[in-house]
């Protein structure tokens, strides 16, 4: 996992945003459903991925 923010990848997986949110993957997909924080979806199967700004501002929503 990065240790700051320059350091974050352009994309999160689910995994990776989870973590960071400190919430369950499960809760992120419904979250992605309801609009809450839009995933962008990469591949055929759907798997999701995430930019570390949106999850920023979702935090600052959440403060």
């Amino acid at each position: 996992m990065p240790k700051s923010k320059d350091e974050l990848p352009k994309l999160l997986t689910i995994r990776q945003a989870a973590e960071i949110l400190n919430v369950h993957i499960e809760t992120l997909r419904r979250w992605d459903i309801s609009g809450k924080l839009k995933a962008i979806k990469i591949n055929k199967r759907g798997d999701r991925r995430y930019k570390p700004e949106d999850l920023e501002k979702l935090m600052k929503i959440k403060i």
